[in-house]
């Protein structure tokens, strides 16, 4: 009878040790999945034999061949980051300098003033104080559409938001 155990596999230990410093099963699918792209993209070697010049490689390769996202690099960068420091427990070495993914320039869509005041003009009732209010407050929609009277105090131009997305109090943007 074998009284030695084996060591767990390398994809084990990364997921076991995800799981206890409580990552979300999605980011675990993930990082998985880039670390058994880079493990195959540099010719099924143990990641402990490698370090710096094949992640950078490997990170050179996502850019300029498969032409994914900047988003897409770091998250493959994060992935083998917490390999070498969390599973591994080795420095990763230096990663030097590599070609990074094209961020999209994107400006933002906005309307001019005019333009608006337009849209406000084809509005009537309800709706029309509805969109005035988000427009000269910077209500989201649905914290718009949960206001109640009690949530406005017009002597003290304040408005009440309960519940609102990232921010927990009072507005007051009537002023």
């Amino acid at each position: 009878m074998d009284t030695h155990r084996s060591s767990p596999k390398l994809m084990d230990r990364v997921r076991a040790t995800m799981r206890v410093k409580r990552y979300s099963p999605r980011t675990v699918k993930t990082y998985c999945y880039w670390i058994r792209y880079f493990i195959r993209f540099n010719g099924v070697r143990h990641p402990a034999s490698m370090g710096g010049p094949e992640v950078r490689a490997f990170l050179e390769h996502l850019a300029v061949e498969r032409q994914v996202a900047a988003a897409t690099q770091n998250q493959a960068l994060n992935a083998l980051v917490f390999l070498y420091r969390h599973v591994l427990e080795q420095p990763l070495g230096d990663v030097g300098e590599f070609s990074r993914a094209k961020r999209p320039r994107r400006l933002p869509v906005v309307l001019s003033h005019e333009d608006v005041m337009r849209v406000l003009s084809q509005l009537s009732g309800p709706v029309n104080l509805m969109a005035t209010l988000m427009y000269g407050s910077g209500l989201r929609l649905i914290e718009t559409c949960r206001l109640r009277v009690r949530d406005m105090d017009v002597e003290r131009l304040i408005i009440t938001v309960r519940a609102g997305k990232d921010f927990a109090g009072v507005r007051s943007p009537l002023g």
